[in-house]
């Protein structure tokens, strides 16, 4: 059968104004073969970066067929699309096109990836702050002429701006993408373009080909659970932060065998098999569970400070074979999470892509002890390993442990003196993949020799607090009228700075202040690995596993 097309592709060209009322009308539809949205809030950024200097943003592909009546997702948008015969299905451009009907969408979600507005003082684009500024305009705002006059009308006193914002509006609008339409019947050759556009200069990874292998039918999708599905609902409902789609697969096949590398081209054609949607189902089951574990149980809020990613692979496959654990068991996963967090792949032959493999094989149906007994053999050494707090690097294992430590002191707002929560982490992060942006100076940089600069100790787990490190110095070396002394001293003593600690800081001698600091840090580091590793404890299994049979000579 020939697959060649049947016509050339028709050249066109669309404005931003034209693409987003299509998308919001359903007239843009995105075909099931497509990978799942993975833009980060910086890409999108950057995407409308380029579209108001001008740079092109490269050309679309778009598919003309006709389409049902379905219900939409469009990143965060959900569209009620009527039945067309005009459809314009998007094979190449659908990063783009979903980043521009979200981020200048009115239902644009507050805190989402798609949170973006325009500082006019600044001229870029940042985070939409969560209180009203009025230097900072929402893009939906900006994007609507109308919508601007009244903010204008609303702010008189930033009227000088009024001509840089209109001017801002008619670039977005009038921005126009180049497009090439295909009119064919064959899906299989729309399929084969995808194929080759995305798999030439940036291959496709494991998990976009395991959802392209296994999309099933156009008219599933309304009912059909992806794996980005699972990522959104385990960070809705536990705040933990978005798992990519790499992890998650693994995970989910983790729970139908030890063996995760394995060919997944194959991985439903069993006549038995429990198919897809189940298997997708379970395995978020199985990963909830994991989450759960982590951030009640050993102490892990967010994923951004998850050591390796993998250990949440190992731990789904406990939970989907084993989804009640008894105190003694839970507490041996705990031991052996933080002893596998500190040893790292390096243990393991093949290093990180194969230490989930070999972690996994421990993990065997029908014998929970064994089991566990097997992951804290796999990780055991004779040391103690300590961290290295010389190098900040939110990127790193090492510095996520030592975040895990600080969050365990349960560290506070030093603004009102409460306690920080999941929510404060999750709205600080969003889709980051670092605790970065939870993470402030205590001082400005330049106060520190260079040599000390590095270092954890003018760093403090302080999420959500919208100050620089000269207003941080200020907060914490005095106290706030409305938080009784009490509640102050907690709130230092949450951050690792004592009284002492707080008589250096005050009197400006900022060297001092970060070395002492930096001793506190390391000896409550080394605290909290002895409590979490319990280095010195007999890994017994539950004592009602250990089965002592009735000798009747004992009744002689």
């Amino acid at each position: 059968m020939s697959t060649d097309l049947s016509s050339r592709p028709a050249a066109s060209t669309y404005d931003v104004e034209s693409l987003v009322a299509m998308a919001w009308q359903g007239t843009l539809r995105i075909p099931h073969f497509q990978r799942d949205f993975r833009w980060s809030w910086e890409d999108v950024r950057k995407l409308m970066d380029s579209i108001i200097r001008g740079y092109p943003i490269g050309s679309l592909l778009l598919w003309t067929r006709p389409a049902p009546a379905q219900t939409l997702h469009l990143g965060d948008l959900i569209v009620a699309a009527p039945a067309t015969e005009n459809a314009l299905w998007v094979v190449d451009g659908q990063q783009r096109l979903t980043s521009l009907a979200n981020v200048l969408s009115p239902e644009t979600v507050p805190g989402s990836r798609f949170a973006i507005s325009y500082n006019l003082e600044a001229r870029d684009f940042v985070h939409t702050p969560q209180n009203e500024n009025p230097y900072v305009i929402p893009l939906p705002t900006i994007f609507d002429l109308q919508q601007i006059l009244k903010w204008f009308a609303k702010y008189p006193f930033i009227a000088d701006y009024l001509d840089d914002a209109t001017s801002l509006t008619r670039k977005i609008r009038q921005f126009e993408v180049p497009a090439y339409l295909v009119s064919i019947d064959n899906t299989a050759v729309l399929q084969d373009i995808f194929d080759r556009m995305n798999n030439y200069g940036k291959r496709l990874s494991r998990a976009e080909i395991f959802s392209a292998l296994n999309a099933g039918d156009e008219g599933d999708l309304e009912t059909s659970l992806s794996l980005d599905d699972i990522g959104d609902h385990i960070n809705d409902e536990l705040e933990f932060g978005k798992i990519d789609n790499d992890t998650i697969l693994a995970s989910v096949l983790a729970r139908r065998g030890s063996e995760i590398r394995r060919d997944i081209r194959r991985e439903f054609s069993s006549p038995n098999d429990e198919g897809r949607d189940a298997a997708y189902k379970a395995g978020e089951e199985a990963i909830r569970l994991a989450v759960q574990f982590l951030q009640h149980v050993a102490g892990v809020p967010h994923i951004s400070m998850l050591a390796y990613r993998y250990l949440l692979v190992v731990l789904t496959r406990v939970f989907a074979l084993y989804p009640e654990l008894d105190p003694r068991s839970t507490r041996l996963l705990r031991r052996w999470y933080w002893q596998a967090a500190l040893a790292g792949p390096e243990q393991f032959r093949g290093g990180t892509p194969n230490a989930a493999r070999q972690l996994c094989s421990q993990i065997t149906t029908g014998d929970l002890n064994s089991s566990i007994q097997g992951l804290l053999n796999a990780v055991h050494r004779t040391d103690e390993p300590t961290l290295d707090l010389s190098r900040f690097a939110t990127n790193e294992a090492s510095t996520k442990i030592l975040l895990c430590s600080w969050w365990a002191l349960e560290p506070r707002n030093p603004s009102t003196g409460d306690p920080y929560t999941l929510s404060d982490l999750a709205t600080t992060l969003t889709d980051q993949r670092t605790a970065r942006d939870a993470v402030k100076y205590l001082l400005p940089p330049r106060y520190i020799p260079g040599d000390e600069r590095p270092w954890a100790a003018n760093r403090a787990l302080m999420p959500g607090l919208d100050v620089d490190a000269r207003e941080i110095s200020g907060l914490i070396t005095q106290q706030p009228l409305d938080i009784d002394g009490t509640t102050w001293r907690m709130m230092l003593e949450s951050h690792s700075i004592t009284l002492p600690l707080l008589d250096l800081l005050s009197q400006e001698r900022f060297s001092e202040f970060i070395t002492a600091r930096q001793q506190l840090l390391k000896l409550r580091a080394r605290d909290f690995l002895a409590r979490v590793c319990e280095w010195s404890f007999e890994n017994t299994p539950p004592l009602e596993s250990l089965i002592v049979e009735e000798d009747s000579d004992l009744d002689d």
